[in-house]
């Protein structure tokens, strides 16, 4: 598997995750599977010894990489090769291994579990980036900034209120992956078409110990359930809602890193930037948020991948076809790969984001006058005047006063419209001066100081041992 997905592993992925989805770690849990299924058997009276399981685990994790090619060029049957490669390791064992079980025994069970070991260290991600964005927020909780709708001027907002809306789609990814955790099961052990036959055929019609058998390698192999029902593989159903699981994580990243592509134009914040990276070959001052247009780019790629995973699981017949393999051997570990990444970059710049108060400051001040207009129409009607006259003539002189800064560039006289205006000369002359922007930013201090005291500390408790981590980029 490394080498079709070197360039993600050698640019993107932590040591980590690719660990997980090696082609190594693949085929060491098809033997732990062997073992697991070999030691029930034994547990529940069948003909098997311990000198047998011993020496399968002996040669748990000695690949015999060479041997197992050579079987799989012969037989065309990966599964089948890795079978006779491990007899061939543990000749004592090599008449049990694999007994009563079909290829989805292994194929399948490994997936399950190196999907569930890749959403435990994307929600410890996710959990790290959940940490550092309620810091941020936290401490920009009371700067005025500019809000955009439209990506136009609109009232003001705060730093860390603006933090919290990455904050919150963080949140709701943590708790969609928390689910799909624990909503996980195993296939267990079920036979060529689900009906556990050959199984039933081994215990003699014992039904009652073929069930034992399911639940002892379930258990063995750390999950706490097994579905009941299924053909010879797990529903594909379970790859398109962990996909979509990552998708979310994607969709959360992009937007994050989105907005600060606009911001680091604004001048406003800007992603970490080495002291010797280099933005352009040509334009040497060039301060380009590489991060987050790799962000994009890659989350892209993650959001793309739910469409064909729900399309495989769509079009399974019946108990098993094939055309799901190729596949599934692409995009499951492409998904898992690509979103650690991102979730790397996501968490170095938030651990790491720079925001410019001043610049902030300047362009607030700039537009200030136009968004206090909206506590002058309230004040004007509450002293008894029309709506929707006062409105409009708040829109007639604010377009002539942009008129007059674009074109003619001249300054902001917004105020002093309104103050001349016998609209408005019930309003307290003090909203008609510049305001203090805090006095602009309605309950926003309120809600991140809220969102933070709600959320943050079990997810903190919980996810303590990844808190601490500092991801590595290398690109």
């Amino acid at each position: 598997m490394n080498q079709g997905i070197d360039v993600i592993i050698k640019r993107y992925a932590s040591k980590e995750m690719a660990d997980t989805f090696s082609q190594q770690r693949r085929i060491e849990l098809w033997r732990e599977l062997w073992i697991a299924l070999a030691t029930a058997q034994k547990e529940l009276g069948l003909s098997i010894d311990q000198v047998q399981i011993e020496q399968m685990e002996k040669n748990k994790n000695k690949i015999n990489w060479e041997v197992a090619e050579k079987y799989e060029a012969k037989f065309r049957h990966d599964v089948m090769a890795h079978v006779h490669a491990y007899g061939e390791q543990c000749k004592k064992a090599a008449g049990i291994i694999h007994l009563g079980a079909t290829s989805a025994y292994v194929t399948d069970n490994a997936d399950l579990i190196m999907m569930k070991e890749g959403l435990e260290l994307v929600s410890g991600k996710v959990a790290t980036t959940i940490d550092r964005l309620a810091t941020l927020a936290d401490k920009t909780k009371s700067i005025p900034t500019l809000a955009f709708t439209h990506f136009q001027t609109a009232q003001p907002t705060t730093v860390g209120k603006r933090i919290c809306l990455w904050l919150q789609n963080f949140l709701m990814d943590l708790a969609l992956l928390e689910f799909e955790l624990d909503q996980m099961c195993f296939l267990g052990v079920k036979g060529t078409t689900g009906t556990q036959d050959s199984f039933i055929k081994l215990f003699e019609g014992d039904k009652k110990k073929v069930k034992q058998l399911d639940q002892k390698v379930t258990k063995k192999m750390g999950f706490k359930k097994a579905f009941i029902a299924t053909g010879q593989t797990y529903p594909r159903k379970v790859d398109s809602r962990v996909l979509a699981a990552l998708a979310s994580v994607a969709e959360s990243s992009a937007k994050l890193a989105n907005d600060l592509r606009l911001l680091q134009a604004l001048h406003e914040m800007e992603e970490p930037i080495e002291s010797s990276q280099i933005g352009s070959s040509a334009m040497p001052y060039k301060r380009n948020p590489m991060r987050s247009e790799r962000i994009t780019s890659l989350s892209r790629y993650v959001m793309n991948l739910v469409s064909n995973a729900r399309e495989t699981a769509s079009t399974q017949w019946f108990e098993r076809t094939l055309d799901d393999s190729a596949n599934r051997r692409i995009i499951i570990p492409h998904a898992f790969l690509i979103i650690d990444g991102v979730l790397d970059l996501v968490v170095n710049i938030c651990t790491n984001m720079k925001v410019h108060e001043g610049v902030i400051e300047q362009h607030l001040e700039q537009e200030l006058p136009f968004v206090q207009t909206e506590e002058i129409l309230m004040s004007a009607v509450k002293e008894g005047g029309d709506r929707q006259a006062l409105h409009e003539s708040i829109r007639a002189h604010s377009f002539e006063v942009v008129k007059n800064i674009r074109e003619k560039g001249m300054k902001n006289d917004l105020l002093s419209r309104l103050r001349d205006d016998e609209a408005f000369k019930d309003v307290p002359p003090k909203l008609l001066v510049k305001a203090d922007p805090s006095r602009l930013t309605g309950m926003s201090e309120d809600q991140v100081n809220e969102m933070i005291s709600e959320y943050l500390p079990p997810i903190r408790r919980k996810y303590k041992k990844y808190l601490q981590t500092k991801p590595k980029i290398r690109v």
